[in-house]
C-alpha cells in the first residue's frame, strides 16, 4: 500500500500541468459534464460572429476544438500565465487566431467596440466594465463559468470547514452583467459530481487547478493525502461537487 501511494504521489508530482487540458486523468477520475454542450455552442456563436475575443484562453485547447471552421475573419485570445501563452500560440496562430498576453485585473489591450462576440471558459475573474467596453453595440459575450460552491468538499478535505462565498452564484453574476450596461440573454447553473479514482489524481488536480486549495504542496498535506489514498482503497473514489453556470449577455444596441 505504502509503495502504490508513494508511486502516485511521484508520478503525479512530476507529470505535466501547462494548458488546460486534463486527458492525464483519463480513467483516473471523471467529471460529469453539463447538458448544454458549451463547445458545440462556442462554434456556432464564432460561425456567426465578424471579430471575436476569446479570453483567458488557457492552452487554447477548447477554442481550437471549437473548430477553425468556424472561426470569424478576426479572432484573437488573451492569456496571462507564460506556459499557457506560449501552448496556445502554437496552437492557435496557424488556426488564424492571434494570441495576446494580457494579466487579469489589467484593461484588455483593445479599443472600445471591437468585438461583436467575447468568449470565455472558466475565466478566472470576469472584467464585466471590459467585456461591455469592448464590445460592439448588439454584441455578446457567451462564456461558460466555474459555478459557486464548485469542489467545496475537495477543498475542505484539505482545509476544513470554511465560509464559501457567493460571487460565482449566477444570480451575483447576472447582477454584475447588469451593473456594467448589459442585458442577460441567459443563465443556467448545473451542479456535477466528479470522482477520483487514485490519490495522484487528487494531486496532479490540484497542481493543476490551484485556487481550490491555494497553499497545496505534497509535502505540506503528505498526511492528510495518506488518509485519502486509503479512503479511496476503502470506498473506490473520492466524491466532489462542481457546478457550471453558462451565461450569455448582449450589449443594447443603444
Amino acid at each position: 500500500m505504502d509503495a502504490s501511494f508513494d508511486a502516485l504521489l511521484d508520478e503525479a508530482a512530476g507529470a505535466p500541468v501547462d494548458g488546460w487540458d486534463f486527458s492525464w486523468l483519463d480513467g483516473r477520475a471523471t467529471e460529469q459534464r453539463p447538458s448544454w454542450g458549451y463547445q458545440r455552442l462556442l462554434g456556432e456563436r464564432l460561425s456567426a460572429a465578424t471579430a471575436a475575443l476569446d479570453l483567458q484562453t488557457g492552452g487554447g485547447e477548447v477554442l481550437a476544438g471549437a473548430g477553425p471552421k468556424n472561426f470569424p475573419p478576426t479572432l484573437a485570445a488573451t492569456e496571462g500565465w507564460p506556459p499557457n501563452a506560449a501552448r496556445a500560440t502554437r496552437l492557435l496562430h496557424p488556426l488564424g487566431a492571434a494570441l495576446v498576453t494580457h494579466q487579469q485585473g489589467t484593461q484588455l489591450p483593445f479599443c472600445d467596440g471591437a468585438f461583436d462576440l467575447v468568449t470565455s471558459r472558466h475565466p478566472i475573474a470576469v472584467q464585466w466594465p471590459e467585456i461591455a467596453r469592448v464590445l460592439t453595440p448588439g454584441g455578446s459575450y457567451f462564456a461558460q463559468h466555474v459555478g459557486g460552491r464548485s469542489n467545496v468538499e475537495l477543498t475542505a478535505y484539505f482545509l476544513g470547514p470554511f465560509e464559501v462565498g457567493d460571487s460565482r452564484e449566477p444570480e451575483v453574476e447576472s447582477a454584475q452583467a447588469r451593473a456594467a450596461g448589459l442585458e442577460i440573454v441567459q443563465c443556467r447553473n448545473e451542479r456535477l459530481r466528479l470522482e477520483f479514482f487514485d490519490v495522484g489524481a487528487v494531486v496532479w488536480f490540484l497542481r493543476k487547478v490551484v485556487w481550490a486549495v491555494p497553499d497545496f504542496t505534497v509535502e505540506r498535506y503528505h498526511e492528510r493525502l495518506r488518509e485519502l489514498h486509503d479512503h479511496i482503497a476503502r470506498e473506490g473514489a473520492f466524491v466532489s461537487t462542481t457546478s457550471r453556470t453558462l451565461i450569455e449577455a448582449r450589449k443594447p444596441t443603444t
